[in-house]
């Protein structure tokens, strides 16, 4: 049965009463920054001086340009560590502030077949001479973070199948039944991967964090993250990489163990002005979420300011808000840090506006205000998955709670310039309205203990939609008188509940997102249940 009640004209009243009163408060929140960013308008410059020296609790690693300072100014903005050094800061800067990217690990010990781009092989190669050189290099090492930047195996299944037909491959690999060779392959290629570490630690000990340039759990491409739900995400298998599995095939073995820190590439593919541009933030926080969610190894993501494609001369950067986002949203989800990175090959006669370099740092700034909430015990308030967030559109927000105090950030990357959009904030029992205008990367702290009271709220409606669904299913609910709770419920005609969520109704047409598990295709019954009210709609699933 269903149970729908219409608003009256009093309600309706008192919903907006309490809309303007939320938001009245929220402007006598102090949001503003203590310094205000004042772009630049020189090329090929950093101006590291403008801003007030700050720092953060986090390990943020510096790889980009320099152009000239010899005085180690991220170290004074915000970044814990330089991994591009300048000046006399190959010889003066502390082991502690050193960080090193380590290019060519599968590369610089010869023509091998390992190193070889097509082939990609684990056979074949001069033991020797790769142990020789990762000694010679370790011994010239000294930082407190090493990453590996490997990048030579063939990913797929079926590329490591087509290594069979290659006569380069030896014949004994190439007699192993299909199955065979693939775990060979995958055991072999982590031995290469893992022996390069052990070597490292070798002669330099553990006092030095390991991590691996991209090899974690979820290694992924943008396009196809819609293409699994979360919860599939975060508990198939098959969704991690083998170099990060055991020969069992679960998440762990050698290589896996010997990286302290997993970094991620989520490097941005795709300007703004494309379509899938606009997924750029929920695609950083995807990969930080995922990794955390199959490991509780620190997550630290390479990021770079520009559009992703490193061999490109006119690579452009990502835009100002793009850049601001990318440093404060991280943080939100779980991220031990980040590291910032440029590539060090392209042309140096190049003349560019490093504006977005600028709003990265200002972004550190801005959340270093806070950066009290992120220090001893927290709790991390992420309202929908960030895969949800690239399936739903529209903004993202996550929180931070400390004692009674919660850190807000929020943006809408789909908004038009001018476009004003509101979002219910919410943890446990507090809940405000935020409007946000345009684009702008919101970062306030609010009062959990300030609240509104005032009539019962209560569901009034709700529609579903598409119907019928897919692998998605969207929700508008109407609500009354603030914030209410609302279980929702999948039923198929058996009576069988498939599907489950907590999600929350505001004051007036709010929408919400479902992510649907795989289902046979029929009729289903999706059931909203509030307080006081149970609203039920027909749902035709055809997966």
């Amino acid at each position: 049965m269903t149970y729908i009640t219409k608003m009256t004209s009093r309600q309706y009243t008192i919903g907006i009463i309490l809309l303007i009163i939320n938001s009245i408060q929220l402007q006598a929140q102090n949001c503003e920054p203590a310094y205000k960013l004042t772009p630049l308008t020189t090329n090929n410059t950093i101006d590291w001086n403008k801003f007030p020296n700050f720092s953060l609790p986090f390990k943020v690693i510096y790889s980009g340009p320099r152009f000239g300072d010899t005085q180690s100014q991220p170290l004074k903005h915000g970044f814990s560590h330089i991994a591009n050094y300048s000046g006399n800061e190959p010889g003066s800067l502390p082991v502690k502030n050193r960080a090193v990217l380590w290019y060519g690990v599968a590369t610089n010990a010869g023509d091998h077949p390992w190193a070889n781009n097509t082939l990609r092989s684990p056979w074949g190669n001069d033991t020797t001479a790769y142990r020789n050189y990762w000694d010679a290099y370790a011994n010239t090492v000294q930082a407190d973070m090493v990453c590996l930047d490997v990048e030579r195996f063939q990913r797929e299944d079926r590329d490591i199948l087509a290594l069979k037909s290659n006569n380069q491959i030896p014949q004994q690999y190439r007699n192993l039944s299909d199955s065979e060779f693939l775990s060979t392959y995958k055991r072999d290629m982590r031995w290469w991967h893992t022996e390069p570490i052990n070597r490292l630690k070798n002669k330099i000990g553990n006092s030095a964090l390991i991590s691996a340039y991209s090899d974690v759990p979820v290694r992924n491409t943008w396009l196809n993250i819609e293409t699994n739900s979360w919860q599939n995400w975060t508990t198939d298998l098959a969704r991690t990489h083998y170099l990060t599995q055991d020969n069992s095939g679960k998440v762990g073995g050698s290589y896996y163990d010997a990286m302290d820190i997993l970094a991620p590439s989520p490097y941005y593919y795709y300007g703004f002005d494309n379509p899938f541009g606009k997924d750029y933030l929920s695609y950083l926080l995807f990969h930080i979420e995922v990794n955390r969610a199959w490991s509780d190894k620190p997550v630290i993501p390479f990021v770079w300011l520009r559009v992703h494609d490193s061999y490109d001369s006119k690579t452009p950067f990502i835009t100002p808000f793009m850049a601001e986002a990318t440093a404060i949203f991280p943080f939100f989800s779980g991220a031990a840090g980040l590291w910032i990175w440029d590539n060090p090959f392209l042309p140096g006669d190049r003349q560019e506006n490093y504006t977005p370099y600028e709003h990265f740092i200002y972004g550190l700034y801005r959340l270093s205000e806070f950066k009290d909430m992120f220090e001893g015990q927290h709790e991390l308030v992420i309202p929908m998955s960030a895969r949800d967030n690239m399936a739903q559109g529209g903004t993202i927000w996550r929180g931070v709670v400390k004692g009674d105090k919660i850190l807000i950030a929020a943006h809408n990357p789909y908004a038009g310039d001018n476009e004003e959009t509101v979002v219910n904030l919410y943890h446990g029992n507090w809940n405000r309205p935020v409007t946000l205008k345009g684009k702008e990367v919101f970062l306030c702290k609010f009062d959990l203990n300030d609240t509104v009271s005032g009539t019962e709220s209560f569901l009034a409606d709700v529609t579903v939609f598409p119907n019928p669904a897919g692998k998605d299913l969207n929700i508008k609910m109407v609500g009354m008188n603030g914030m209410s709770d609302v279980e929702f419920s999948l039923i198929n005609t058996k009576g069988q509940v498939v599907a489950r969520k907590a999600i929350k109704s505001f004051t007036g047409e709010v929408k919400d997102f479902i992510s649907l598990p795989n289902l046979a295709a029929g009729i289903y019954f999706a059931k909203f249940a509030s307080k006081d009210r149970i609203i039920t709609r027909k749902v035709i699933v055809n997966q």
